[in-house]
């Protein structure tokens, strides 16, 4: 999973890591890939600075870049998980703890930090200040994720990462997290950053995605996410 919001927190509404967005899914890669965009109704376009983007439909998942508009469906998202199990980050040292941290839905109501709408305007922050985002869809807004370039010279962030709860394990996440990867070396940047949420299957992925746990975080990051597992990886 990655990825948000300033000193109020955010995303995800339980006890702990109740805050945000992105979670691990095994990586399995897709093999039917084209070169460019295409939308959920078949037809294709060329985003301006992705034109690259590889779309990818297999089964009833499609994947294309989000525009702002897209991004009233993110309550589509169903990101409830059970979690038993946080890490605890101790420089480049992990802690395990055990508990019951699990994530509600977000709340439709209200504009708290793990509402609906707290996510779409975090979402929203993250494209307004330069960020790309991608969608994976089924018959509705199953997964997404965001990569904002050059947070810092030569460095991605990997801002927002989310798969449905019932879509979870099913190679979504490691597709977006591929994509979000490709695109930032594409502008670029030769490192990637993410504040991931401190559950067991969270971390995990990133793990396996190659992350390591960061001796010093960036400030400007920790200073939003004090409790996450801030993570980087060589692109």
């Amino acid at each position: 999973m990655a990825a948000r919001r300033r000193r109020a927190r955010r995303s995800s509404g339980r006890s702990r890591p109740a805050r945000r967005r992105r979670h691990g899914v095994e990586d399995q890669r897709y093999e039917s890939r084209c070169s460019s965009i295409a939308n959920v109704s078949g037809t294709e376009t060329h985003p301006a600075g992705v034109s690259s983007f590889r779309a990818v439909a297999r089964s009833e998942i499609t994947y294309r870049r989000l525009v702002a508009a897209d991004l009233a469906r993110i309550g589509e998202i169903d990101r409830t998980e059970r979690i038993e199990t946080l890490y605890i980050q101790h420089g480049t040292r992990l802690e395990e703890r055990a508990g019951d941290w699990s994530a509600p839905a977000w709340f439709s109501d209200g504009e708290g930090e793990h509402s609906v709408a707290h996510q779409r305007a975090e979402c929203e922050r993250h494209l307004a200040a330069g960020g790309i985002a991608l969608g994976a869809f089924a018959d509705r807004l199953v997964g997404i994720g965001i990569v904002r370039p050059h947070i810092r010279p030569g460095i991605a962030q990997c801002a927002f990462l989310h798969v449905s709860n019932e879509y979870r394990a099913s190679g979504i996440g490691g597709y977006l997290s591929d994509e979000l990867e490709r695109l930032a070396r594409e502008q670029g940047d030769t490192a990637m950053v993410v504040s991931a949420t401190p559950s067991l299957n969270t971390v995990r992925f990133y793990l396996g995605r190659g992350f390591e746990p960061m001796s010093e975080p960036l400030p400007e990051l920790y200073e939003l996410e004090p409790d996450d597992v801030h993570m980087q990886k060589r692109l």
